[in-house]
């Protein structure tokens, strides 16, 4: 990375109507002379886009404002993009948009701001953006964030004819925010001088109740968004494939050879991954999200790799497959597996439009509890063991979640939208039983301790059942040794 990321000119020498362009303490450069100025002024070709498109999913995000619009007549409506985050002195971390402002815009740069402005009809939709770099002043190659250091922004003009929203620039929103009149909601969270701006307008309940209408809008996906977890799910397969084939590599080094190998097929195919992989070897498998990925990966053991890519629209998949490290099963691996694939089955079967949203939950914990009772790990009956959830000491979390634009998605709905709530056609969840035996757990046999297992298939729910976009991965025992062995011989 060049030393020179932030502008190196005195404050000074270069201003903006907003404020100075900011200059690095110990920069090598003490300033720009009058004649580079005016030279960095001219010769510059015209960039302009003018063939743009709209993105693929313009007529959908289109909708949702529209959905959004009834549902709060008559109130400004502001859902930030967010800001940049500092990793560390004066480099900041990959920018991801809010989930919000993406789903009902399409567009993912920082600073954004989507506002829907009341009217007689309903809204007005207005996205406000940062505009192209100012040649005039030299922020395009002196300011840190100007174009010549992190890369062209699209015009205003091109952004409209992209997203199908009227842009505005964002730097004279927070001054009109400000003087605005007016119900107004502001999803919270993001953009605190956003939020500066209107703290005298807005009430955390009243903001609440946008978020979590927006959180349950993304319940039921529409055609778009399951093409795109589609497109995360055989991406992540491919990326699980990759895996299998360097374990001898892994073995050599650490779980870290696992990450770096998934990592590069989500930045290859996608945007990133979806969230931390969790490459668990050995008795980190019982660790439900063991994302460290620093140590040993030892022939004879289990690796639980836990890991999805995220599309460049943000929808990610959600995948686990549990492995022998040398390809084959030992016994009593293969028991306990067998009895997660089996949990696994009867919750898949139980995801179906009309039924109840934890029926697959039940359905696993119930398979799970009469194995645990079975091999004398817990006391029957298993009715006492479910009602009293004993089994919970080796099976620990629950049993999937809504998947989308969040790898644990619409987290904000009410939990008779959700939890509680009836599966429709469109939604789409995972089915993730498990069974870890802690090494230091005493109330197992030795020979159980330092093992987990998780299988994990993202699920869609369809007019009349279910589909389970992962199933080209194998899930049966005896279908991973021939898979494994396939990709390794």
């Amino acid at each position: 990375m060049s030393d020179a990321l932030n502008p190196e000119t005195p404050e000074e020498l270069v201003e903006t109507e907003e404020e100075p362009i900011k200059q690095r303490k110990n920069g090598l450069y003490p300033g720009v002379s009058d004649e580079l100025a005016e030279n960095m002024k001219s010769g510059w070709a015209d960039t302009e886009l003018y063939d743009l498109r709209p993105v693929p999913q313009a007529g959908e995000t289109a909708a949702r404002r529209a959905a959004l619009s009834a549902r709060f007549p008559g109130e400004r409506l502001v859902v930030p993009a967010g800001n940049l985050k500092t990793r560390s002195n004066d480099t900041e971390y990959a920018f991801r948009a809010s989930v919000e402002y993406a789903y009902l815009t399409g567009n993912q740069t920082e600073d954004g701001v989507l506002v829907l402005e009341p009217t007689a009809e309903g809204h007005e939709a207005t996205i406000y953006l940062l505009p192209r770099s100012n040649r005039e002043n030299g922020e395009f190659w002196l300011d840190g964030q100007g174009e010549l250091w992190v890369g062209r922004r699209h015009s205003l003009t091109e952004a409209e004819k992209l997203y199908g929203i009227p842009a505005s620039d964002v730097r004279e929103l927070a001054d009109a925010l400000r003087e605005g009149t007016g119900p107004v909601r502001v999803v919270r969270g993001y953009d605190a001088g956003i939020e500066a701006a209107l703290a005298d307008k807005v009430t955390a309940e009243r903001d609440e109740e946008l978020r979590v209408f927006l959180s349950e809008a993304r319940l039921v996906k529409d055609a778009f968004e399951v093409g795109e977890l589609q497109k995360a799910v055989d991406s992540t397969v491919r990326g699980f494939e990759d895996v299998v084939k360097v374990l001898d590599k892994a073995e050599a080094t650490s779980e870290r050879y696992i990450e770096g190998t998934f990592f590069l097929r989500a930045r290859v195919e996608g945007n990133d991954i979806g969230y931390g992989s969790i490459c668990a070897a050995g008795p980190h498998a019982t660790t439900l999200h063991w994302v460290r990925n620093d140590g040993a990966v030892r022939s004879g053991e289990l690796l639980l790799l836990d890991a999805g890519v995220e599309t460049h629209t943000y929808y990610t998949a959600d995948i686990t497959r549990t492995l022998p490290i040398n390809g084959r099963f030992d016994e009593l691996q293969k028991k306990i597996y067998d009895a997660v694939y089996e949990a696994q089955e009867a919750g898949i079967a139980a995801v179906r439009p009309g039924g109840k949203f934890r029926d697959f939950h039940d359905a696993s914990q119930r398979v799970l509890a009469e194995k645990l009772v079975e091999w004398g790990l817990v006391e029957g009956p298993v009715e006492r063991v479910v009602e009293l959830g004993l089994q919970r000491r080796w099976t620990l979390h629950g049993t999937g979640h809504m998947l989308g634009m969040d790898v644990h998605d619409c987290a904000a709905a009410r939990r008779e939208s959700y939890a509680d709530g009836t599966l429709e056609p469109g939604m789409c969840l995972t089915v993730e039983p498990g069974l870890y035996f802690q090494a230091d757990d005493l109330t197992v046999p030795e020979e159980y301790r330092g093992i987990g297992v998780r299988i994990e298939d993202d699920i869609l729910v369809t007019e009349d059942g279910n589909r389970n976009l992962s199933a080209a991965l194998p899930r049966r025992s005896d279908e991973v040794e021939e898979w494994m062995a396939a990709l390794k011989g």
